[in-house]
């Protein structure tokens, strides 16, 4: 009986044990790297740039601004193949690690490949719908230092980031960031999501995703090189890029964030972080132990994860410590470190892409639901700095039910009845079962307690309130697309979260 009762035992811990390494797997391929903020970020206006303030004078942004990539190591280009599949299957080759890699592991964390990296998808101290939880309403700590950081500068670097997206990149005002892609030429397919931002009259700072490395270094190496062909009509034309390897990347999300960050200021009260508003940056330095200062950061503020929050981008010495820093001075009640796992619910909830799920090589922007990118000055389809696949794109902005061109299929959400919708399931037509779209992205929200997805279906099926069915392990399930984001963002905008 003793036997029997201990074989039953031991068979139901390998089915527990089967479970967990099939949720990690899962959590893994879902789990997010993108840079993308897929809600607009407005450029601010004549007030609010007034009242923006460095907490460096201006004599120390300008060193910071050549600090800031003096680690950079210049651009080697890669060979890589043109393709357009899902992140975690992007890179070959051992693994790397971030700065945080012993940290994570400190502080319990399972460690899973992504994008080329051994990265934490949860921690020990946590299960992921318990950082989720905390991390909307509290604050939390993500790695996202396998992130691929660049440097673009020169008399040409903002019309060439104007010819590879399709971004009003010329009229980004200092310390702004605006989301956009990086574009095929003629088809206007997505190479990859980005975050661009301005930092001085030539120089922009621009973070791509770890998992399309290789596929964006081949391709930014190839598009300079035609570039720098035409350079024969003038110094104009000139631009440097360098890839910042080795600095390190954190965010920090939460409705704790600002009061948590402001502690590490020298002089809080300098920094005015209230009138750093979304999508906006500037150069600081945090404390350290004792009396030490970190070398200049930059902090952006914005996130992934629809709530407040910021980014800081960290020279390579000083990111465990800064890092440790934060956990420190928050305090495990205030801050808690936070995984892929939580990182994908999260973004999927605020309604933004994953590259390689969501967005693809073969997906243009506007049927990515993303024609808010395309500047307004950009819409020209006779102007003459067009960006690649402008006659592709510009044609698909009018809709077909206004007489345009349209498109085939459109990205939108779904809340879904039953067992939640993975990644492939078919999005079928209610009335007569024929299939319409694909879910790209799926999983049970925490905070609604309610299943949502997002994917694409055909033009006409998009509209919200539209009941839809979507097969799920063989069966129909009920589901009505949905106006994103799931759940409202919180982005710190001056005057209320919005």
């Amino acid at each position: 009986m003793k036997s029997s009762k201990a074989l039953s035992r031991a068979r139901k811990e390998a089915s527990a044990l089967s479970r967990s390494k099939q949720q990690t797997q899962l959590l893994a391929r879902a789990a997010s790297s993108s840079a993308s903020l897929t809600t607009s970020i407005p450029a601010p206006t004549s007030s609010q740039s007034q009242r923006q303030s460095l907490l460096l004078p201006s004599h120390r942004v300008n060193n910071a601004l050549r600090t800031f990539p003096s680690y950079a190591t210049p651009l080697r280009t890669t060979q890589s193949r043109h393709y357009a599949s899902a992140p975690d299957s992007l890179s070959t080759g051992p693994l790397s690690k971030t700065a945080l890699y012993d940290l994570h592991l400190a502080h319990g964390a399972k460690m899973v490949p992504f994008g080329g990296f051994e990265m934490p998808v949860q921690y020990s101290g946590l299960g992921v719908s318990a950082s989720h939880h905390f991390t909307r309403e509290k604050a939390s700590l993500f790695d996202v230092g396998h992130m691929v950081q660049h440097r673009f500068e020169g008399p040409g670097a903002a019309a060439f980031l104007q010819r590879v997206t399709p971004g009003s990149i010329a009229a980004l005002p200092a310390h702004q960031s605006t989301l956009s892609t990086l574009l095929w030429p003629g088809s206007g397919g997505i190479v990859d999501d980005t975050v661009i931002t301005r930092l001085g009259p030539e120089l922009f700072y621009v973070v791509t995703n770890a998992a399309c490395r290789d596929k964006d270094l081949k391709y930014l190496a190839e598009q300079l090189e035609a570039w720098r062909n035409e350079a024969a009509e003038g110094k104009e034309k000139e631009v440097r890029h360098e890839v910042l390897d080795g600095w390190g990347l954190v965010a920090l999300q939460g409705p704790l964030a600002e009061d948590i960050l402001a502690e590490l200021l020298l002089v809080p009260e300098e920094a005015k972080l209230r009138e750093l508003y979304f999508g906006q940056s500037r150069f600081v330095k945090l404390k350290l132990r004792g009396s030490e200062l970190s070398r200049p950061v930059l902090v952006s503020r914005g996130g992934y994860t629809g709530e407040d929050g910021f980014e800081i981008s960290i020279a390579p010495e000083d990111t465990v410590a800064i890092t440790e820093a934060l956990l420190q001075t928050a305090g495990p009640e205030r801050l808690q470190l936070a995984g892929l796992g939580a990182r994908d619910s999260l973004r999927l909830e605020a309604g933004m892409c994953l590259y390689g799920h969501d967005l693809d090589d073969t997906t243009t922007p506007v049927e990515g639901a993303l024609s808010w990118i395309i500047g307004k000055d950009r819409r020209d389809p006779a102007a003459a700095d067009k960006f690649h696949g402008a006659d592709a794109i510009l044609a698909q902005l009018k809709s077909k039910s206004k007489g345009g061109q349209g498109v085939e299929r459109r990205r939108v959400g779904f809340v879904i009845e039953g067992a939640p919708a993975r990644e492939g399931a078919e999005i079928v037509d209610g009335a007569d079962g024929g299939k319409i779209g694909v879910v790209t992205s799926g999983c049970p929200s925490p905070t609604l307690g309610k299943n949502i997805a997002m994917g694409y279906v055909k033009d006409g099926s998009h509209k919200a309130g539209t009941e839809v069915e979507v097969v799920v392990r063989g069966r129909k399930r009920k589901a009505v697309v949905t106006k994103m984001p799931f759940v409202a963002t919180k982005y710190w905008k001056g005057t209320a979260p919005a």
